[in-house]
């Protein structure tokens, strides 16, 4: 069995200006928004080349506030169906957004929330 990377993070938020600030100013990361003026999501490259690429997503208050990672999967709906069968559960099913990025959300059996993604097709 093949191992399962961790690619990315996100910070959602209601203060993404805050949070920007604040990562930007005690890690040093540059922010790219690449939202719709919305629903902002700011990219980052982070780590660079030894780290993990990430996100701030503004909630706008639909969401508390959170930090979690995400490992990169071949199906997304398959892993949510082990994740089960292995004592976890899926808080947010399978979706796809408007570039064809599909993602999940789940609980491991002990509570901790995390992610899982497939990248667009030829991204």
């Amino acid at each position: 069995m093949s191992t399962t990377p961790v690619t990315w993070f996100e910070i959602g938020t209601d203060r993404p200006d805050e949070a920007q600030r604040f990562y930007g100013e005690l890690f040093g990361w540059t922010f790219e928004e690449q939202g719709t003026p919305e629903r902002s999501y700011r990219v980052t490259g982070a780590g660079g080349d030894e780290g993990i690429a990430g996100g701030i997503w503004a909630t706008n208050g639909a969401a508390p506030n959170y930090a979690i990672f995400y490992a990169q999967v071949a199906d997304v709906a398959q892993t949510c169906r082990q994740a089960e069968a292995a004592g976890g559960k899926v808080l947010v099913p399978p979706r796809s957004n408007d570039k064809g990025l599909t993602f999940a959300h789940l609980l491991d059996p002990t509570g901790n929330h995390f992610g899982v993604f497939t990248p667009p097709a030829g991204g």
